[in-house]
C-alpha cells in the first residue's frame, strides 16, 4: 500500500507520515529530500516553484513509489503534492491512498514561524495556499488535532488494507 501524506508546508506532513510509517511497519520517504538543490535555493529565497521547477522533483519521487508498488511493499511518503497535476504524475500506474492535512492558515503560519533553519519560510505559505487544489479523493485530517489522533484516524480509514508486515492486503482507493 502506498500512502502519500500531502498538504502545505507546516501542516505536519513529515511528523504524521513518519508516525504512520512506524504504525504500518513500513519505510518512510521524505519527498522534500528529493528536491534538486536549485529548488531548495529558490524556496530559501522566498521564490515560489513553477511547474517546470517541480518536474524533476516529481520525476525523482515517482520511481520510488512505483518500485515499492511493484515489489508489493508498503511505503509512506510526505510530499506537498499541492496540485492535481502533481498528484496525477505521482500516481501514474500506482494506486495511491492520499492523506490530506488541512488546517487553519493562522495555525500553519505559526508553525512555520517556529521552524528555524528550514528552507520553507512562512512567507511562502501564501503561494502554497494559492497553488493548492484540494483533493476530492483523500482522507482529510484536521491539522489542529494531535498527530497521534490524525494517525489513528488514518489507520481506521485504511483498516483492513494493511498487513502487519507492511504489505497491502486490499485494493486502494
Amino acid at each position: 500500500m502506498i500512502v502519500v501524506v500531502m498538504g502545505v508546508a507546516g501542516s505536519g506532513k513529515t511528523t504524521v507520515a513518519t508516525m504512520l510509517a512506524d504504525a504500518m511497519r513500513c519505510p518512510f520517504l521524505e519527498g522534500d529530500s528529493l528536491h534538486p538543490a536549485s529548488n531548495v535555493e529558490k524556496m530559501s529565497r522566498g521564490i515560489p516553484l513553477t511547474n517546470a521547477d517541480r518536474a524533476p522533483w516529481l520525476a525523482a519521487i515517482h520511481p520510488r513509489l512505483l518500485d515499492a508498488f511493484e515489489r508489493q511493499q508498503s511505503l509512506v511518503v510526505a510530499c506537498s503534492a499541492l496540485t492535481q497535476s502533481s498528484r496525477t504524475i505521482l500516481a501514474e500506474g500506482i494506486p495511491i491512498n492520499w492523506v490530506y492535512l488541512k488546517g487553519d492558515t493562522t495555525l500553519i503560519r505559526s508553525r512555520l514561524q517556529h521552524r528555524p533553519g528550514h528552507f520553507m519560510k512562512a512567507e511562502m505559505l501564501a503561494s502554497q495556499l494559492k497553488a493548492l487544489e484540494e483533493p476530492t479523493d483523500a482522507i482529510t485530517a484536521d491539522v489542529s488535532m494531535p498527530p497521534s489522533a490524525i494517525v489513528e484516524g488514518v489507520l481506521a480509514e485504511l483498516d483492513g488494507q494493511i498487513d502487519v508486515d507492511g504489505t497491502s492486503s486490499a485494493p486502494t482507493r
